[in-house]
């Protein structure tokens, strides 16, 4: 098996459909498999799929899982040699994901692979980012990113049109090795939601190899549809649990402490102001 297409959902039966539409009607030239983790939709996602899609793995999770719990059970039934992390709002265009996979078999110091994301209207979505510094979480925290634009960790000045190894790939299509897993493990089940991609990154990198961007594949991107269901506020928590867990792992702990002793401030102000993260 060469590729195993793992999407985690959550109540979007329609995207996830045209997702696996989109699958099915590329003319791939390598094995695939597609598994499917739904996390408990109760919207006839199931059925859905068991109905249109017989030949996708479909694991029907009873509770939701989150994303990183959600796509290690997948990972533990796949047989790929490589591994798609794909999100159910994304729609796979112009047989480009073969590009991918060749560039991944001829280049084993790819641990990580981004795709150019693109929106609906065929715009170039941002999808790669600078791996965030204290300074980048303190303006987060305070909401401060909506006035002063973060240049340097969002990457404002990157070129999309270049391959090119980055700090960190976007987790709506995320290609990775299995030599990869099996040096680095898994996803990191404790983040629920948010930063599993840029702590995966991180791994990857300390391990020895490369995380790039890719713009010769290239997907749609309806960003974000699951988690837009989600109130403000339970976004908000799940983010600083998320980001308190990075910064744990991966910055000082002074850096943990100060955030963590000003978490409460930033639950205020998506309160007041109804911020998102």
């Amino acid at each position: 098996m060469d590729l195993s297409i793992i999407i985690v959902s959550w109540r979007v039966k329609e995207l996830l459909e045209a997702c696996l539409f989109s699958i099915v009607q590329q003319n791939f030239n390598f094995n695939y498999e597609v598994l499917v983790v739904d996390n408990n939709s109760g919207d006839g996602t199931v059925e859905m799929v068991r109905h249109n899609f017989p030949q996708v793995n479909l694991i029907a999770s009873q509770v939701n899982l989150g994303f990183a719990k959600a796509n290690n059970l997948a990972l533990a039934q796949s047989r790929g040699k490589f591994l798609l992390l794909l999100n159910p709002d994304t729609k796979l265009i112009d047989d480009s994901l073969k590009d991918a996979l060749e560039l991944m078999k001829q280049k084993p110091e790819i641990g990580v692979l981004g795709a150019k994301l693109l929106n609906y209207n065929l715009t170039v979505q941002p999808s790669v980012r600078r791996f965030p510094t204290l300074a980048d979480h303190l303006l987060m925290l305070f909401k401060l990113h909506h006035l002063f634009p973060l240049k340097r960790y969002l990457a404002l000045d990157f070129d999309y049109a270049k391959t090119q190894a980055v700090d960190q790939v976007m987790g709506a299509f995320f290609l990775f090795s299995r030599s990869l897993m099996e040096q680095i493990g898994k996803l990191d089940e404790k983040y629920y939601i948010w930063f599993e991609e840029v702590d995966y990154c991180r791994r990857a990198k300390a391990a020895g190899f490369k995380v790039v961007y890719f713009p010769q594949t290239k997907i749609i991107h309806y960003s974000g549809a699951s988690f837009k269901q989600v109130w403000n506020f339970k976004r908000q928590l799940i983010f600083s649990r998320s980001r308190l867990r990075y910064l744990r792992k991966h910055q000082s702990l002074v850096a943990y402490l100060l955030i963590l002793l000003l978490t409460p401030v930033s639950w205020l102000l998506s309160l007041i102001f109804h911020k998102n993260v």
